[in-house]
């Protein structure tokens, strides 16, 4: 069974449809036990990393988050779950986050340029990135786009730059991906990146992080 993290966040049951038209079982759930007898857990989002840490600690899910991450259960953070896994955001005035990662997530700069064009913020539409080897982004073309809605990014300390495994350029080139150990985090969207993120879905699923 896959739980998808339910904190009160939007975009979990675009999550679920992915993930059972790919044939796993899943379910939503805030419930402490069903998460912790789970094989893996899915933890996505869109939203304000502010809200979203006050709704995890009043359902007591921060810390079962932390408890899964350490008992080695492969994880996924999707977007606004792939955020407050670092220590801090600058969003809501400097939110504390989960930290399970080292790292501060950054607004974009503004303005955002390229090449003398003003970029949109948030960065909303699809985008390429460039993977470093993981076996949840095996099988992915160079040429693939995902899909990215998001104004906040994450910034990891240089003395903790393998953790980074994907980035991505827009106005800068950014962290769009993490991995450590049995966690992986993308800042896309990838029930919404059509085959390549189903792709990326699909071996989630099927990774063994031991391995």
């Amino acid at each position: 069974m896959i739980a998808i993290i339910d904190y009160r966040a939007g975009n979990l049951t675009s999550v679920e449809r992915a993930v059972r038209y790919l044939g796993y079982p899943v379910c939503i759930t805030h419930n402490h036990q069903e998460i912790a007898a789970a094989d893996r857990i899915i933890f996505p989002g869109v939203g304000a990393a502010g809200k979203a840490m006050a709704d995890l600690r009043e359902l007591g899910l921060d810390q079962v988050i932390r408890q899964a991450f350490v008992d080695g259960k492969p994880i996924l953070g999707i977007c606004l779950g792939t955020q407050i896994i670092f220590s801090m955001s600058e969003e809501d005035s400097y939110t504390r986050c989960l930290g399970l990662l080292p790292g501060v997530v950054k607004r974009f700069p503004d303005p955002l340029l390229d090449e003398g064009r003003r970029l949109k913020i948030p960065h909303m539409g699809w985008n390429q990135v460039l993977f470093a080897e993981h076996p949840v982004f095996a099988g992915l073309g160079a040429e693939s786009e995902y899909y990215f809605v998001h104004s906040y990014y994450p910034e990891v300390p240089e003395e903790a730059r393998d953790l980074i495994v994907g980035t991505t350029c827009y106005g800068i080139t950014f962290t769009s991906a993490v991995a450590l150990d049995n966690l992986v985090a993308v800042q896309f969207h990838p029930e919404k990146s059509g085959a390549a993120g189903l792709v990326i879905l699909d071996n989630f699923c099927r990774w063994s992080p031991a391995c």
